[in-house]
């Protein structure tokens, strides 16, 4: 089973590659609820103790609105680590799917939490904004891309918005979901479920699973698209060693 601390190494060999920590670096996490989000908290956590450059870290979740959806684990979880947590509340799933609705309602859905994520990171004074997609993720991105829009694209590790002035950074890259997963689970962290109706109906959803079919025969299929990402390089993507 991961440990943290083992884990924790993973995420600094990533943040280092990709230089995404700098001296007094004040860092928002994204916190969804999810597992991967909570991971990347504690994982950022805990490499703050030991990162040989000193980083101020809080966490912020954009509340949705949709229903049943507690965040008070996620509040007490945060205090026992003595971070500052927000939950921002908003009327996206109103807006989404009551008055738009939308028939793509997962793109405006984003477009809205990112907007709403950037301007807490810009009204609070922070200078980077974490974010928790992992080594699939990027390997998801890009075939979807590929797939639908039929063009090599990808998020970067490290992003700079123009518009906002906000650099986005992605520590868990280098870190695959079942062992995001795994470590979840050992550390008993407190996942709150969506329940946002198109959860898993998405094309990314249709992506895992015909990657995971692809896997049956060809088991290191993600490690060579991943590979072949940081190879070309894409843009962002080149590791300076």
């Amino acid at each position: 089973m991961d440990t943290l601390n083992s884990f924790t190494g993973l995420v600094r060999r990533c943040v280092d590659d990709y230089r995404m920590i700098g001296r007094d670096d004040r860092i928002l996490v994204g916190v969804s609820g999810g597992k991967d989000s909570l991971v990347l908290l504690m994982a950022l956590h805990h490499l703050r103790s030991f990162y040989p450059l000193p980083f101020h870290l809080e966490a912020v979740t954009v509340d949705a609105g949709f229903p049943d959806m507690d965040f008070g684990p996620v509040e007490e979880l945060c205090r026992g680590l003595e971070l500052p947590y927000t939950i921002l509340k908003t009327d996206i799933r109103e807006i989404v799917f009551d008055i738009r609705q939308e028939d793509n309602p997962c793109s405006l859905c984003s477009k809205m939490r990112r907007g709403a994520l950037n301007n807490f990171v810009r009204d609070h004074g922070f200078n980077k904004l974490a974010l928790g997609h992992h080594f699939d993720d990027a390997v998801e991105t890009f075939l979807m891309s590929l797939l639908f829009e039929g063009r090599l694209s990808c998020f970067k590790p490290v992003t700079y918005m123009s518009r906002s002035g906000v650099t986005q950074i992605r520590p868990l890259l280098y870190a695959g979901e079942k062992r995001v997963a795994n470590l979840c689970e050992s550390l008993a962290l407190p996942v709150v479920t969506s329940t946002c109706p198109q959860d898993k109906t998405s094309h990314r959803q249709e992506i895992k699973d015909l990657l995971t079919a692809l896997s049956r025969q060809y088991p290191d299929l993600r490690s060579k698209v991943f590979g072949a990402i940081q190879r070309l390089p894409l843009d962002g993507w080149g590791v300076e060693r």
